[in-house]
């Protein structure tokens, strides 16, 4: 298999979580600063501008971690930009304000289960701000104690070795499994890819040109006599942004 056409099928892989996006921020403001803001500016745009974006959650060290994992989990290639020019990032980030971030949207009292079965959900103590705060601590802790350097500094090759070890849970992580971290990374990763624009990712509809996807167009009355033919418009984002 080509880089290319695997690098396709990862992504394409992802496509089943764009309405797991919708849900993490159901009711609430993109740019909330806390889970209970108010209801009025649902759904808010972020605002745009030409100054590069500037994490709320995320510390220096922990956003350079995240924009160097990201990139390696979905890097450029000549099917389109990378994680950090879609915006991946900056919608992770921005996830970590909303009630998804902060666990509102599941039952969080015990009892916790470590190795649950994938069916019964999710059963664990932490929140997906745990579960970002503790795993990128313990594994560039992992990555000074094994390379002298933390996770952003090391070449690419040694950066996705690194992935792959969490992935494997070979990075050990005292608060939680690195399996769990891993995993949290590349959902959030895809959702960042596909989820609509007005989420912070999805930078110019870069992931829904890549596969066709249309996006919130309300009328397809005139293709609707065109079995297995693409689509020809291009995508249009909630807020009306056209691609």
């Amino acid at each position: 298999m080509t880089e290319n056409a695997s690098r396709r099928r990862f992504l394409q892989a992802g496509l089943t979580l764009i309405p797991v996006v919708g849900l993490a921020s159901q009711g609430l403001s993109v740019e909330a600063a806390t889970p209970t803001s108010s209801n009025n500016n649902d759904h808010q745009a972020p605002t745009r501008s030409d100054q590069a974006y500037r994490p709320r959650f995320f510390s220096t060290e922990e956003w350079a971690f995240l924009c160097a994992a990201t990139e390696q989990l979905i890097p450029a290639d000549g099917l389109g930009p990378g994680a950090n020019d879609c915006g991946i990032p900056e919608f992770i980030d921005r996830q970590m304000d909303t009630r998804y971030g902060h666990g509102g949207l599941w039952y969080m009292q015990g009892p916790f289960i470590t190795d649950q079965a994938p069916e019964l959900g999710y059963q664990q103590k932490h929140t997906p701000r745990d579960i970002y705060r503790f795993g990128i601590k313990g594994c560039d802790d992992w990555c000074k104690k094994t390379y002298s350097r933390t996770f952003s500094q090391l070449s690419a090759s040694e950066q996705v070795a690194v992935l792959r070890k969490l992935e494997a849970g070979e990075v050990p992580i005292a608060e939680l499994k690195s399996t769990l971290f891993f995993a949290y990374l590349l959902k959030n990763s895809k959702e960042g890819y596909f989820a609509d624009p007005i989420y912070g990712g999805n930078r110019n509809m870069t992931g829904w040109k890549m596969i066709g996807f249309p996006g919130a167009r309300a009328d397809y009355m005139d293709w609707i006599d065109h079995p297995n033919q693409r689509y020809p418009l291009g995508p249009v984002s909630v807020n009306g942004e056209r691609g």
